[in-house]
């Protein structure tokens, strides 16, 4: 039975290219993007994201499972018969065709008449801020201006979900952030379907409701934003998803877990023994020294704007901190005590 409300689900869907002897890209997959929502399937080169992403529109057929979208079976459909619209890295515009062409490409060669392409092409270039750039061509416009031109041209042919294939990764840092709170604003305000691949962790985190890691062509751990990069299930998850350190540590029957001089509380507690612990830079803050502090000494500093990055030599060997106390001028040298507040410390692994 279709869970209620998803937009896109996969069950126990594989793919491998070639015969059958040729190693599988997707190994088994279960996998549902509520409807409304936006879904980030994150990883590394390899990992099997942008297949998932060319099964879901059609363009790849799942070597075994199946692939629902609206709770219908689409597996055994074509492009044309799934309602998905998908943006490439590319945009793929049409260099001979003006912005308005663009836009209503899809509508005209569908069999909509030209005058109500181009009433429903404004509508969409509205949406996404294009107003007045009807007869502009590609090449007069910026590479944001051309991003808006490709979500417009999927969005006017109003799809239950709409797929983005690493949408950002031709424009700079600043425009990056700009269109990712674009098409975020876009999504929810249109109440869209969207699987969105990215291999940006901050990307990811900045504009999802549901983030999917794959490792391997398997889904190492799928979750909120929050969960993904406060806790992490596994060490790939973890190291992946932002920067981590991995410590021995020992997790103790009242629900804390002990590192070196520190027991400190973890939300997802671990049956008493050796385990790894998954540490971010910016759980640990500098304290004063005394008990229930882990000793060091500063090796080095960098000052970033709004936050320090530490180095701090201890006796668990040395520690990325990262500190928003931008006003202290510690030294290299500098006597230094730390603590661990519980928050962005996970348990990742038993030893």
């Amino acid at each position: 039975m279709n869970p209620p409300g998803a937009g896109i689900e996969f069950r126990q869907v594989t793919k491998r290219y070639g015969g059958a002897g040729a190693p599988l890209v997707v190994k088994g997959v279960d996998l549902a993007v509520p409807k409304g929502t936006l879904t980030t399937i994150l990883g590394p080169s390899g990992c099997g994201k942008t297949t998932l992403l060319r099964m879901i529109a059609g363009l790849d057929a799942p070597t075994s499972g199946r692939i629902l979208i609206d709770g219908q079976d689409v597996t055994p459909l074509g492009p044309a018969e799934r309602n998905v619209s998908m943006v490439f890295q590319s945009y793929a515009l049409f260099p001979h065709m003006s912005v308005i062409e663009n836009v209503s490409y899809g509508l005209v060669v569908s069999g909509v008449g030209r005058d109500e392409a181009a009433r429903r092409a404004r509508a969409a270039m509205d949406s996404v801020g294009l107003t007045g750039y009807d007869r502009r061509a590609p090449s007069e416009l910026s590479g944001g201006q051309q991003q808006r031109v490709a979500v417009a041209r999927s969005l006017v042919l109003e799809p239950s979900v709409m797929l983005f294939d690493e949408p950002l990764s031709n424009l700079d840092a600043r425009l990056r952030r700009s269109m990712r709170e674009e098409i975020r604003a876009l999504q929810q305000r249109l109440a869209l379907t969207v699987a969105y691949v990215t291999h940006d962790q901050s990307e990811a985190l900045a504009v999802s409701d549901q983030i999917v890691v794959m490792d391997a062509g398997r889904i190492a751990q799928a979750g909120t934003p929050e969960q993904l990069y406060a806790q992490p299930e596994s060490e790939f998850v973890a190291g992946f998803m932002g920067e981590a350190m991995l410590f021995a540590g020992e997790a103790l029957a009242d629900g804390r877990v002990r590192l070196g001089p520190l027991a400190v509380p973890v939300r997802r507690p671990a049956r008493p023994g050796k385990v790894k612990l998954a540490v971010r830079p910016e759980a640990w803050q500098v304290a004063a020294p005394g008990a229930g502090t882990l000793a060091g000494t500063l090796v080095k500093m960098a000052y970033l704007g709004s936050f320090l990055e530490l180095t701090v030599a201890t006796e668990l060997g040395e520690i990325f901190v990262v500190s928003p106390d931008v006003d202290r001028r510690w030294q290299p040298g500098d006597t230094l005590a730390l603590v661990l507040s519980g928050r962005n410390v996970s348990v990742v692994a038993a030893e």
